[in-house]
């Protein structure tokens, strides 16, 4: 199959696309109104559900290749991704996670991974000591490979791909770092399925820009406003059905359930509390 435009927002102009996400057009210089980058950035959309068809191998390589010409904390260069082809640690990942079985049968499975592990030998290689062994080791890595994880999405989309980043991976990074032999200083951050998408999908609003973009110094001292217009402004556009509700057992029903109760009642759950100790396995120190 060849590269192609994604279907989703071939047809959209950027104003559209961020008045959709933000629910405003913001003032868009004439210049960027046809920009293709941009708005492909904008028109981002996530997506799980694939066409049997194949990624060719020199098109997901060629992807790779743009995301790794990410950003690097200092040129260290701390990344790397571990694409998961053997069908069966495929599916034993994908069992990791029955709560999403589209994984399992996603065209690709990448885990991308911070790697501080690399710096570490290329020390060792040239007789000079690590002197970084504390948490900025692994923040820093983390962000490198969030950066590249940032990239491969971009590329992927531009190209005509669909994926979608899986932070759940971290839920078992134990058992994925055992799959994916991934040795000391080396850890899971996100894993990511792509294909050819098998359907559209609609632009997620966001919150509104003003709760992103600070001037000066941070304020959200008018955020219950802006929450509660968000709240509105999704249910309209993508409300959140009955059964999705979460632990209404715990938390009981309410009348309006929207974005924000959502996410509150997400966040009351307890996850990856073991992360640190995972972290601490694979040799990093948090202090």
């Amino acid at each position: 199959m060849n590269a192609r435009p994604s279907p989703d927002a071939s047809c959209e102009d950027l104003p559209n696309l961020l008045r959709e996400r933000f629910g405003e057009i913001p003032d868009i210089p004439d210049w960027l109104l046809r920009h293709s980058e941009i708005k492909g950035i904008a028109g981002h959309r996530s997506h799980r559900i694939f066409t049997d068809h194949k990624v060719p191998s020199a098109l997901l390589r060629t992807l790779l290749a743009a995301a790794f010409s990410a950003p690097s904390k200092s040129d260290l260069q701390q990344s790397c991704v571990v694409h998961v082809i053997d069908p069966e640690i495929k599916a034993q990942v994908a069992a990791l996670i029955p709560s999403m079985p589209w994984i399992a049968d996603a065209p690709e499975l990448l885990v991308f991974c911070a790697d501080n592990r690399r710096i570490r030998r290329i020390c060792e290689m040239r007789g000079i000591p690590f002197g970084n062994d504390h948490f900025d080791s692994v923040f820093n890595a983390a962000v490198d490979a969030a950066l590249v994880i940032a990239g491969f999405v971009r590329a992927a989309q531009a190209a005509g791909l669909g994926c979608c980043p899986l932070s759940v991976i971290r839920n078992h990074a134990l058992e994925v770092a055992g799959l994916l032999a991934l040795p000391d200083h080396v850890f899971p951050v996100a894993g990511l399925v792509a294909g050819w998408p098998a359907q559209e999908r609609k632009v997620v609003p966001r919150l509104p820009l003003e709760v992103f973009v600070h001037e000066d110094r941070y304020g959200d001292g008018d955020l219950k406003a802006q929450v509660d217009r968000y709240d509105a402004r999704r249910h309209r556009l993508l409300p959140i059905s009955p059964e999705r509700r979460r632990d209404c057992e715990r938390f009981g029903e309410v009348e309006f359930y929207g974005w924000s109760e959502d996410k509150a009642r997400q966040v009351a759950e307890t996850e990856r509390e073991g992360f640190g100790d995972f972290l601490r396995s694979k040799g990093f120190r948090l202090d």
